[in-house]
């Protein structure tokens, strides 16, 4: 691994790391074998983190909006969608660490590798620099976004959001979704995911991440379930 590639990426970010380490990790995906660790962890940290974020500047922004405003706001602004037009707006690409499968499969450019590693990228901002700077990061990523007429609430299709909120509402309980594949080499596995509403399937989907698994099996269930 060129280190070279992490301080440039550094650079761009405008952000000095204390330990690059956080860094170089963020930008490591799980196809490269000979890594010591991947950006799975700083993935999930990092979702939690930006989601945190959103909600409070839409908290803010937006005093007189009911919960479900900011609900489906905050939906569309961390969709998967989202994030790789934001990681693309920093190159992520070319400044990530791939398997050699990955790279002859058009890695650099697949949505999940993006959205994924950027969420990463702030998982590494916030344990390295602290919430503070990973806010400042993201608000910068998101000026233009959190503006109203830019919130196209129509379009953001979370639904897994939205399948949470029709069961919350009328069975008072939670949709569970559980992995019952994985197919593939690492670098480019393929997950099946099925949602379970009071202990019965109503949903299967697959995908290269578990997000995108989930969200087709999501709509699937809310789709049946509406039809209903």
């Amino acid at each position: 691994m060129k280190i070279d590639l992490v301080e440039a990426f550094e650079n761009k970010l405008k952000i000095k790391f204390k330990n690059r380490n956080y860094l170089k990790t963020a930008l490591t995906h799980r196809s490269v074998e000979e890594a010591p660790g991947h950006n799975e962890r700083l993935e999930f940290l990092g979702d939690s983190v930006l989601g945190l974020v959103i909600s409070e500047k839409l908290y803010k922004r937006f005093p007189e909006e009911p919960e479900g405003f900011l609900a489906k706001a905050k939906s569309y602004l961390v969709r998967a969608e989202m994030l790789n037009e934001k990681a693309q707006t920093l190159d992520l690409g070319k400044y990530i660490f791939i398997g050699h499968g990955e790279e002859v499969s058009g890695g650099r450019t697949r949505s999940s590798i993006l959205a994924d590693g950027l969420e990463a990228v702030i998982g590494a901002i916030f344990l390295d620099r602290g919430l503070d700077t990973a806010k400042k990061f993201i608000l910068r990523l998101y000026k233009h976004d959190l503006k109203k007429e830019n919130i196209k609430l129509t379009e953001s299709f979370d639904y897994k959001t939205m399948l949470q909120e029709f069961v919350q509402k009328q069975y008072r309980k939670t949709p569970v979704y559980k992995v019952v594949g994985e197919n593939g080499p690492d670098h480019c596995k393929v997950f099946e995911i099925v949602v379970l509403i009071n202990n019965k399937e109503m949903g299967w989907g697959s995908g290269y991440s578990k997000k995108e698994a989930q969200q087709i099996a999501a709509k699937q269930a809310y789709t049946k379930l509406n039809e209903a």
